[in-house]
């Protein structure tokens, strides 16, 4: 536990992100379950990370992959027990581990109680002022009350059925029908989830990664909004915009009436207050796609949350004139309101970065690839680039986000077959998009076990690739130059060289496709083109610390990231 003079754990923390349904499964049932991940915390303290953060583990009908919640306050079946989860939180905290849980707060599961009993109550009752719920319009209510559309395709509204078979109100989901929106305007849905932080703070949790924290607070009066005809970094008409790039968000200052609303703050101000009321640092990092990160950084003053997840940073492409920009646009945007930036690559939500640093067309998130999807990646360019912007990114002050099983390499699956993917942006878009499916797939343990050692039976809850046995942890462990190697190394010398809290420094002078800072006694130096760029005179001699690739002391590979330490 940090000492009243010591910095915030959180302001350098490496934190790994468990994805429990694809992580480890104990019971063989082809699901990843909390037990699970309490048989191999002893491999992710071996990694050096310094957290864990799960997603959605609540009870849940699991048709959005558990973030449509049912009961905050328990675990659903399909991964354990609260003692489970007890259990596991207690061996993570004996191996150094903090333990972070996803919250869900923009909206429930349709099963959750109060939404049942929002539909048995009818109309102007106080259980549906549990959510918004709102009159259609028409001559017979006929017609949905704005003209919102779905983050995963379709209306935002569905309309209910009366007891006697007759239409009856709209209600709105930002996300898939089965995922009914809280209305943050109600004093008993905010009363709600103070109980629900309390309960897990008590259970020695040591913080929340808050789901969708740039919604919960709808503009009055719920206008009509039809977003830009064009998405930003993809292109393309997206309803909402939420995952396919933070370019097709609109920011705090005008745009959406459904994102960046001013009251989300208040929320935040409260829950920091809760927060405070436990021991040991206790964090909420917000999913917030908002920007510029100026306003982003809003999320993060000193009375609200202590961490947003940088996703302009993740969504900037392998180009060194790019990748200062951003950098320095971040470190700028939280410094200015006393918060760390933070530095992430991949998530449950993204292309894995192995795969889309090597795409030829144009950035795909929330759509996912598949088979049929333009610009393909090349696996081994896109390996190498993964690697760099590793390596890279793992030497930038703040804390950094890692997501299961890219430490060792993993690529995107593409070829999952149609019968197999789950996703409900897969049907709600009628299988245009492939969705998030290619990111969540069961990682590798054992190169020669059932399942590459997911379970002892053999049984995934999406297949696994026939040729994943090198990428395993059993088969890079120990081995000189593996991606597993790359990420203990640089998360030891992180560690020991106090990277996460030191100050960047920008080496100029050099080619424009080369991007190169110090960080206290370490300079990183990485070469975003495919051509060789030999070393200025001044690091000649250099000693080498860490490299993503081959390099001869004098030559830095295209694609490859040094870390040296100068005379």
């Amino acid at each position: 536990m940090n000492t009243p003079t010591s910095p915030e754990w959180w302001r350098s923390a490496v934190i790994y992100q468990i994805y429990p349904r694809s992580f480890a499964d104990a019971n063989g049932d082809g699901i990843g379950d909390l037990p699970g991940i309490t048989s191999r915390l002893g491999s992710l303290s071996d990694l050096g990370i310094d957290a864990i953060w799960l997603s959605p583990f609540m009870t849940s009908p699991q048709k959005d992959a558990g973030y449509d919640v049912a009961n905050y306050c328990d675990v659903d079946p399909l991964f354990g027990t609260l003692d489970d989860f007890d259990a596991m939180t207690a061996k993570a905290h004996e191996n150094g581990i903090r333990v972070i849980v996803d919250l869900v707060p923009n909206h429930s599961s349709d099963a959750h109680e109060w939404f049942q009993a929002a539909l048995a109550a009818g109309p102007g009752s106080p259980e549906r002022a549990h959510y918004m719920f709102r009159d259609g319009k028409g001559e017979n209510g006929e017609l949905p009350p704005n003209n919102w559309q779905s983050v995963f395709g379709g209306p935002a509204w569905t309309r209910t059925t009366n007891p006697d078979g007759t239409a009856g109100q709209w209600y709105l989901h930002l996300f898939d029908s089965s995922q009914p929106d809280f209305d943050w305007t109600n004093e008993d849905v905010r009363t709600m989830f103070r109980d629900v932080l309390r309960f897990w703070l008590d259970r020695g949790v040591d913080g929340f990664r808050v789901d969708v924290a740039h919604g919960m607070i709808k503009a009055d009066g719920l206008p009509d909004y039809t977003p830009p005809a064009e998405g930003g970094s993809m292109g393309g008409t997206t309803p909402l915009g939420l995952e396919p790039g933070i370019d097709d968000f609109e920011d705090i200052d005008g745009g959406a009436p459904y994102w960046g609303q001013e009251g989300v703050h208040d929320i935040y101000r409260d829950w920091h207050q809760v927060l405070e009321e436990y021991e040991g640092d206790r964090v909420l990092c917000a999913e917030a796609w908002v920007e510029p990160l100026a306003n982003m950084a809003k999320w993060v003053r000193p009375d609200e949350m202590q961490q947003a997840f940088n996703f302009p940073y993740l969504e900037t492409p392998w180009e060194a004139s790019a990748l200062r920009a951003v950098i320095e646009e971040s470190l700028e945007a939280f410094s200015s309101v006393g918060a760390p930036s933070t530095w992430v690559l991949s998530n449950h939500d993204v292309v894995r970065h192995a795969s889309r640093l090597a795409l030829t067309a144009e950035n795909p998130q929330g759509h996912g690839i598949g088979p049929k999807s333009p610009g393909q990646p090349v696996r081994e360019i896109g390996l190498q680039r993964a690697r760099a912007a590793t390596a890279l990114m793992l030497a930038l002050p703040g804390g950094a986000y890692i997501y299961q099983g890219e430490e060792l390499g993993l690529p995107e699956v593409i070829d999952l077959p149609d019968d197999a993917r789950q996703d409900p942006t897969w049907f709600r878009t009628n299988r245009e998009r492939y969705g998030r499916d290619g990111c969540r797939v069961p990682i590798p343990w054992e190169a020669g076990a059932p399942a590459y050692g997911f379970n002892s039976t053999g049984d995934a809850w999406l297949p696994q690739p026939a040729d994943w046995a090198p990428y395993a942890r059993d088969a890079q462990v120990g081995v000189e130059g593996s991606t597993l190697e790359l990420y203990r190394e640089a998360l030891r010398v992180r560690r020991e060289q106090s990277l996460g809290l030191g100050t960047l420094e920008w080496i100029d002078g050099l080619r424009d496709n080369v991007i190169a800072f110090t960080n206290g006694t370490v300079t990183v130096v990485a070469n975003t083109s495919t051509t060789d760029v030999a070393l200025p005179a001044s690091l000649a001699g250099a000693e080498l610390i860490l490299s993503s690739g081959a390099f001869d002391g004098a030559t830095l590979a295209g694609d490859t990231t040094v870390w040296l330490r100068t005379p």
